[in-house]
């Protein structure tokens, strides 16, 4: 099986449709999942900067306790489990398409950094448009009975995934499922940037070695992260208001005006709380962001190279 991937082109739906890529998407998913569930909190302290206007930009640990005061422990587990289901698709998804382009694009020859950025991307327009309507359920979930000091937030009572899709399909459209869906296509720089790093400096350490150190998937992971947050941050806060359904956000149709309305929520933002509040809550998706970022690759590389090893596979484009 080995010699079959190192040397056999096959036809384009072996690449569509392959073991290797099943196992890293699998791998990616729990290594998500894995992260997420232990970072949590902190998303969740994120989130609340980023919509509710209103809320003092206080350190991270500061408004996390407030949230635990007013609201009660579970507040900063709120929709865990649709959060974590969405991630779960997302990464399954993600990594999926990320190595079935690889394993096509490359022909088991060295990537580089320009190819990883396009297969982001590709991966990433693709994840957006499968997935786009669970992360829109998901954040009014995990915004749901939160003490809100801000105005023209929509407030909701979904019991689940399923009843919160029906329920905005029937009440709002199917439209708003994709709420948020162009500062999110231009977010998929935030993961093809990730992991164009990832990947470049993961290539730069492999050179001679078989596989890298824990640590050292770890601190690439997380400065991979980095970088992709600091540079995309703004659109992050703004999809996170449009997913939410801000009520001033209505009436914008097309991808012009989807762009327009992108704008004046960026500009409304700038003249109510400043530039620094396009980066309301940077603390708290550093923390939350690099951690798992880390996390998460650090779990998949060790679960895709294990079941590689127990195979006698040898994956494509390992360099």
């Amino acid at each position: 099986m080995g010699e079959k991937e190192r040397g056999d082109v096959g036809s384009p739906m072996d690449h569509a449709v392959s073991y290797e890529s099943l196992v890293h998407a699998v791998a990616g998913a729990v290594g998500g999942v894995t992260a997420m569930t232990l970072f949590y909190p902190l998303d969740t302290t994120r989130l609340r900067l980023q919509v509710d206007e209103k809320m003092k930009a206080k350190s991270t640990l500061v408004v996390m306790a407030n949230i635990i005061k007013e609201e009660g422990l579970p507040a900063v587990y709120r929709s865990w489990f649709p959060a974590i289901s969405s991630l779960c698709c997302s990464n399954f998804v993600y990594f999926y398409t990320f190595n079935m382009l690889k394993k096509f694009w490359l022909q088991g020859q060295p990537s580089s950094n320009s190819k990883d950025l396009v297969m982001g991307f590709v991966s990433g327009v693709v994840n957006v448009l499968v997935t786009t309507p669970l992360w829109v359920v998901n954040t009014r979930m995990k915004l749901q009975g939160s003490t809100f000091r801000g105005e023209g937030l929509r407030l909701t009572n979904y019991t689940g995934i399923v009843d919160g899709v029906t329920t905005m399909m029937r009440e709002e459209g199917i439209r708003a499922l994709w709420s948020g869906t162009c500062p999110s296509l231009l977010l998929v720089l935030n993961p093809a940037i990730n992991f164009m790093v990832y990947e470049g400096l993961k290539r730069q350490l492999l050179q001679g070695r078989p596989e890298l150190l824990s640590l050292e998937v770890f601190v690439i992971g997380a400065i991979a992260k980095t970088i992709a947050t600091m540079l995309t941050y703004p659109l992050q806060t703004v999809q996170s208001l449009l997913r939410f359904g801000h009520k001033k956000a209505g009436g914008q149709r097309g991808v012009l005006g989807s762009l327009r309305h992108m704008l004046y929520l960026l500009r409304q933002r700038v003249r109510t709380q400043g530039f620094l509040g396009l980066y309301k809550g940077l603390e708290a998706k550093l923390l939350q962001t690099i951690l798992t970022s880390a996390l998460m690759f650090l779990v998949y590389e060790r679960i895709a190279g294990f079941v590689f090893r127990i195979t006698g596979l040898v994956p494509r484009g390992r360099n």
